[in-house]
């Protein structure tokens, strides 16, 4: 019987590395990635079953890889592994699709779980996570979820411009003119209401763009 096909995405090596012990004598882990763009371009070569990716990752955040993802290939299930427990950021994974939503602070046999489910098509959300967004829903049902909703380019140039990436070199990742990043920039300021870099970096942290790390 084949086994599941995996894909690890973190910028971490040594998490990478941790994961792929754990998971190979069951699972076939078929790569490791550092970015979420080459996230996108190993699973379109590779055909991961399912893809273990964190959610502060440089580039392109794990949630907009996990958007193109599910563009690309839709029955591909998706686990994030992340260090941030806010319920808003764990709405927003399993509304794009996400099978699971797994903090790196659990214990080994949660991740396991939440893989185990994952093939089976359950989701799994770590427990004290779900509570939270149970709560957040109780208090107020329309709260979760980003408060505004950018294109797939404004969310990219943002990330980068919170990472401080120069405006040429977004340019060049995203192969379009200075003048078109910088468009960009003055629309992503109008929509949410920032008025400097500092509040743009802040918003990234927030909803899970970047990490505070």
């Amino acid at each position: 019987m084949r086994r599941t096909r995996i894909l690890l995405a973190d910028d971490h090596a040594m998490i990478c590395t941790a994961f792929q012990k754990l998971l190979e004598p069951e699972y076939e882990v078929v790569g490791c990635v550092g970015d979420g763009r080459a996230l996108v371009e190993a699973a379109s070569a590779l055909k991961p079953d399912l893809v273990l990716v964190d959610v502060g990752m440089p580039l392109l955040n794990g949630l907009d890889a996990g958007r193109e993802l599910k563009k690309l290939a839709p029955g591909v299930k998706i686990i994030f592994l992340t260090m941030n427990p806010d319920p808003d950021i764990a709405s927003e994974a399993l509304r794009i699709g996400a099978s699971g939503y797994v903090l790196k602070t659990s214990q080994e046999e949660e991740l396991l779980k939440a893989v185990h489910n994952a093939v089976r098509g359950i989701s799994y959300v770590t427990p004290g996570v779900r509570s939270a967004m149970e709560q957040k829903f109780i208090r107020d049902p329309k709260s979760l979820g980003r408060p505004k909703r950018l294109t797939d380019r404004q969310s990219e140039t943002l990330q980068m411009l919170a990472e401080g990436r120069s405006m040429k070199e977004i340019a060049y990742i995203l192969k379009i003119s200075v003048r078109t990043v910088r468009f960009h920039k003055r629309r992503i300021m109008e929509e949410l209401g920032i008025n400097n870099i500092a509040e743009l970096v802040q918003y990234a942290i927030k909803h899970g763009m970047i990490s505070q790390a």
